[in-house]
C-alpha cells in the first residue's frame, strides 16, 4: 500500500501559512512554492541508494559516500507543477525534467492530456511527479497512468496540499506510489477546490485569473 508522508517540519507550517494567505502576491508566492518544494525533496529523496567511495581530505584518506543506482526524473504536471521543479533541482541538479500537460474539464472535472515530453530513458529513473494540488486525483492518476505506459515503475507524487478525497483516490488507483505532501487538508468543495487551501496554485504563481 501507498505510504503518504506529511511534512508537518516547522519551516515549512510556517511557509505553508504565508502561502494560503490571499494577500501573498505572485513573487512571493512563486518563491515560498520553491522554498517548500526544497523541504519536501529532502524527505521525498530519502531513501536514495548510496554507495561508499575513498576521498582525500586535506588531512588524510577517508571513505564517504556517492550517489548511486537509479538517476532522478522530475515530472511537473503543467502548469502549476512547474512552481515546484526550481526548488527540487536546488537539491537534484543533475536530475532530467519532464512535462506533462493536462487540464480539467469543466464539467465532467475529469483530467484531458494536452502535452507529453519525457526523457528518453525515463523509464530508468527514479520519477517524481510534482503538483501542488493533489484535489480529486484526477491529475496525477492520469500522469501516473502515462508513465506507466512508458514503462515507469519507480515513482512518487509530491505535493503541497492534498485533499483526503484525492489521497484516497491515488491509493486505490496506485498502491505502489508512495506520497509526500506538506499539509493535508479538510476536504473539496463542490467546485473541486482543497478547504481551506489556497486558492488556484497555477494562477497565484503565474499572477492569472
Amino acid at each position: 500500500m501507498a505510504k503518504v508522508v506529511i511534512m508537518d517540519h516547522p519551516l515549512i507550517l510556517h511557509k505553508l501559512t504565508i502561502l494560503r494567505d490571499v494577500n501573498t502576491g505572485s513573487k512571493e508566492f512563486r518563491e515560498l512554492v520553491k522554498e517548500v518544494s526544497t523541504l519536501l525533496a529532502y524527505e521525498a529523496t530519502r531513501e536514495l541508494s548510496v554507495e561508499e567511495i575513498e576521498i582525500e581530505t586535506p588531512i588524510m584518506k577517508t571513505k564517504g559516500y556517492a550517489l548511486s543506482g537509479k538517476k532522478v526524473g522530475l515530472v511537473p504536471i503543467l502548469r502549476a507543477g512547474l512552481g515546484m521543479v526550481d526548488g527540487m533541482l536546488e537539491l537534484l541538479p543533475a536530475a532530467k525534467v519532464g512535462h506533462i500537460g493536462l487540464y480539467r474539464d469543466p464539467e465532467t472535472l475529469e483530467p484531458v492530456e494536452y502535452y507529453c515530453k519525457l526523457p528518453q530513458d525515463v523509464q530508468s529513473r527514479d520519477i517524481m511527479v510534482l503538483d501542488p494540488m493533489l484535489a480529486t486525483g484526477g491529475s496525477a492518476i492520469a500522469a501516473i497512468d502515462f508513465l506507466k505506459e512508458y514503462g515507469c515503475v519507480n515513482i512518487k507524487l509530491v505535493c503541497i496540499l492534498a485533499a483526503p478525497e484525492g489521497l484516497e483516490k491515488m491509493k486505490a488507483a496506485h498502491p505502489d506510489v508512495d506520497i509526500y505532501v506538506a499539509a493535508v487538508d479538510e476536504k473539496l468543495n463542490d467546485h473541486a477546490y482543497i478547504v481551506p487551501g489556497l486558492g488556484d496554485a497555477g494562477d497565484r504563481l503565474f499572477g492569472t485569473k
